[in-house]
């Protein structure tokens, strides 16, 4: 998979299309060809593939599977949960009041703050722990009768921390308010059974499962309104336009069927490395500290800050090395402000600017691992050494 001399440890990014799902996709793109929405056998065939792949999804998140929507990627999952139940929450009971964490994925912050800026929503963002974690009590105690919607990010993209996502849910439905989750990075590692997870919308993305890129799905519970914000045909129940891209929603279905089928086996071989991996950067490497939950994360996700060290001049040094990884989120790659995640956290500026994701997928294998542990230390002293001399 990986070019000659490259290790991909940049799973949280995107990940390859699983071969069994690359395989379940091909007939759709040049056999069964037709447009769901045409009435001749063409169409027909092609609707009957939409239609199983609703179901797969639906039962690998115990919901209806008219409840499930197919949608581009998880981005506009995020943007079609959030928009659509605030404009309806305002039309049908002048709720004007979005209540949302700091540690969000720019899919939902940045809808907020759209939301709040050109159309007088009231954006309130509940505070996290140094972990980057939301506690239930500050969801409870900040929502009132306008409240529109609630959004809390089930695992988060930069840190890997997993939120309290059931309790926040059962405090949201006894209050009656909307609550949705970003489950992108989630949707790999974690139970995503809708009805135990207490949510009301949820967001995932094929490509961070070993699906294709372009496609995602939003669950949106029966009877929570929603407005839609991609208005033509009455495609997805009239809530999402778009001729389908059958062979993509075909490969979100299996990529989810197969992550959520392997999801124990998969975290069982990588945990171990994951931990190991920790362990060796903090005991190699001084003013090294571990971001997000030390406990409560993704099985996968390891992240790291460095005390005056260039996080952006440390990933070109990685890549020379043959090592992919990323500095927190990849949307803020070459951005050298630190992350809005990572101060929201209680880092210092000195600290979050060195910030190393280090993420695994169920190929990596500990070989590849042993080889990073290898190279980052003298990068890391490398890289604190041309910082003093350019301050010098």
């Amino acid at each position: 998979m990986n070019p000659p001399g490259h290790i991909y440890l940049d799973y949280a990014a995107t990940t390859p299309v699983d071969p069994p799902v690359l395989e379940a996709m091909l007939p759709y793109f040049s056999q069964v060809f037709g447009n769901p929405s045409s009435i001749h056998t063409f169409g027909q065939r092609a609707e009957a593939a939409l239609e199983q792949a609703r179901e797969t999804t639906a039962r690998v998140l115990n919901c209806r599977p008219d409840e499930v929507i197919f949608t581009s990627c998880g981005s506009e999952s995020d943007n079609l949960a959030l928009r659509g139940a605030a404009h309806a929450a305002k039309k049908l009971h002048h709720a004007c009041h979005i209540l949302t964490s700091p540690v969000e994925h720019h899919a939902v912050l940045h809808t907020a703050q759209q939301l709040a800026d050109q159309e007088g929503f009231d954006l309130e963002l509940v505070p996290v722990d140094e972990f980057g974690m939301v506690n239930p009590d500050d969801i409870a105690s900040r929502l009132q009768p306008e409240t529109a919607i609630v959004s809390v990010i089930y695992a988060n993209n930069e840190v890997g921390t997993i939120n309290p996502i059931s309790e926040i849910g059962k405090i949201c439905r006894q209050r009656g308010v909307a609550f949705h989750t970003d489950a992108v990075q989630a949707a790999t590692y974690l139970p995503v059974d809708v009805n135990e997870l207490n949510v009301d919308l949820l967001a995932i993305g094929a490509h961070k499962f070993y699906g294709p890129k372009g496609v995602g799905a939003l669950y949106t519970r029966k009877g929570t309104p929603l407005i839609p914000s991609q208005t033509g045909g009455g495609q997805e129940f009239n809530l999402r336009a778009g001729t389908h891209n059958i062979p993509y929603i075909v490969g979100l279905a299996e990529a989810f069927r197969l992550a959520q089928t392997k999801r124990r086996q998969r975290i069982e071989h990588l945990k171990p490395m994951r931990d190991y991996l920790i362990s060796q950067v903090l005991e190699a490497i001084p003013d090294a500290r571990l971001t997000g939950h030390p406990s409560q994360r993704l099985p996968n996700h390891a992240s790291f800050v460095f005390d005056g060290v260039d996080g952006n001049a440390l990933l070109m040094m990685l890549d020379v090395e043959g090592f992919a990884c990323s500095s927190g989120s990849a949307c803020k790659t070459g951005n050298p402000e630190p992350s809005d995640v990572l101060i929201a956290m209680g880092i210092p500026r000195s600290w979050a600017l060195g910030s190393l994701r280090v993420t695994l997928g169920f190929q990596t294998t500990l070989g590849e691992i042993e080889a990073f542990l290898k190279a980052l230390p003298s990068l890391i002293e490398k890289n604190r050494a041309l910082g003093k001399r350019v301050a010098g």
